[in-house]
């Protein structure tokens, strides 16, 4: 059902308007406070489409927030623009601790959400929708993590810029055994091998990662396993991990450091590129981890350091989280592209879906909410220090 304006904007109203809701006068003004007007006129303003949004917002937050959205109760123009001041105006402190928060906080602190037998559920219901799909999506690199715009113009470019950047800060050369965890669709392995005369091992945890990454490396010195990181025993002279410890998980961060260390020869380096939050957080994102990334939960530099404690000297830490936000718009500029062959495999609420993690997620690192880091670490220190490209 049509809801009328909640809130007037500029002009005469072109009908009388009925009485605000508690509810619905609560949302209006938690809004508000990030200048994002219910039913105004702006680009980044919210179009409410049934009269049950705001009810919904108050019993889920953010996580009736977007599922509203992927049901069509509400649109806005400018959806980055929209994400981008609620976060940077903290909107979401406004929200009240509800039930499906505790919930998730109980989980996270109780089981580990990222065991063994739970670290494959993110393949099989994210990486493996379809190589087609992220193939339209992410461009010829398949890269999907942050591009590097440092002199790029675009994507394509971004993306073999920062492939070349985690190369040359890692010192790679002819001959090194390099371990890439969380190796994704094979590229960088492909980039270490090709360029730099690298033998590669890559592991993931979706199969589809592991057929496409196997095609993508013929004839090259890599191996693609299908493998849990945790069971990795064997010596390497460089490893990289690349949007991989963002599904870790807090109570598997130093499980992850240790894994690298065993695995370092001594004096050797580390490269761990990931999506990082701006506080220590003990349960995911709820609107996330139940539609994107199951079981996912994002590392505080704090949390970093920590885990690496004892297991490494961290030498250099790179934050280009701002350039995220032009990666994950031409991304869904990609998706917006290739929708029509994709729309009756889909459906309509895959795309809204996709479009508010998209759009949501840019304009996250446009108000700096969340980072990406690029950490290098080494196994014992590197004497004199360690002087890193950028």
């Amino acid at each position: 059902m049509k809801a009328q304006s909640i809130q007037a904007t500029t002009g005469a109203p072109s009908a009388p308007l009925r009485p605000l809701t508690a509810a619905q006068r609560v949302v209006a003004d938690c809004f508000a406070a990030g200048d994002i007007r219910l039913d105004g006129q702006r680009p980044w303003d919210i179009r409410v489409k049934d009269d049950r949004f705001p009810a919904r917002v108050l019993a889920h937050g953010t996580l009736g927030l977007g599922e509203s959205y992927m049901d069509g109760w509400w649109d806005c123009d400018d959806l980055d623009g929209m994400c981008f001041r609620a976060l940077r105006a903290k909107l979401t402190k406004h929200v009240a601790l509800n039930l499906h928060m505790l919930v998730a906080t109980g989980a996270s602190l109780l089981f580990n959400l990222q065991s063994r037998a739970r670290a494959r559920v993110v393949g099989k219901r994210h990486y493996d929708l379809g190589n087609d799909f992220f193939e339209a999506m992410l461009g010829p690199t398949m890269q999907y993590s942050c591009a590097y715009y440092n002199g790029a113009d675009d994507l394509t470019a971004a993306q073999r810029s920062k492939m070349d950047l985690i190369s040359r800060k890692l010192g790679l050369k002819p001959g090194m055994r390099l371990l890439d965890i969380g190796c994704g669709w094979g590229s960088l392995a492909k980039h270490a091998a090709e360029n730099y005369g690298c033998r590669v091992v890559g592991v993931t945890i979706s199969a589809e990662q592991k057929a496409y990454a196997e095609n993508l490396c013929r004839g090259l010195p890599a191996e693609i396993r299908l493998q849990d990181y945790r069971t990795i025993q064997e010596p390497f002279d460089r490893i990289v991990s690349v949007g991989m410890m963002e599904h870790v998980g807090f109570k598997n961060h130093r499980t992850f450091m240790q894994v690298a260390r065993r695995c370092l020869r001594a004096g050797d380096l580390f490269l761990c590129h990931t999506i990082g939050d701006s506080i220590s957080a003990v349960r995911p994102d709820p609107w996330i981890a139940r539609h994107i990334f199951p079981n996912s939960m994002l590392p505080s530099a704090a949390q970093i350091a920590y885990a690496a404690e004892g297991q490494f000297i961290i030498e250099d830490v790179h934050n280009f989280g701002a350039y995220y936000d032009r990666t994950l718009l031409a991304w869904e500029k990609n998706v917006q592209q290739a929708w029509p062959w994709f729309k009756e495999h889909y459906g309509e609420r895959f795309l809204r879906m996709w479009r508010y993690y998209l759009l949501g997620c840019a304009g996250a690192f446009r108000a700096r909410s969340i980072q990406l880091f690029q950490c290098l670490l080494s196994a014992d220190g590197v004497l004199g220090g360690y002087v890193g490209p950028r």
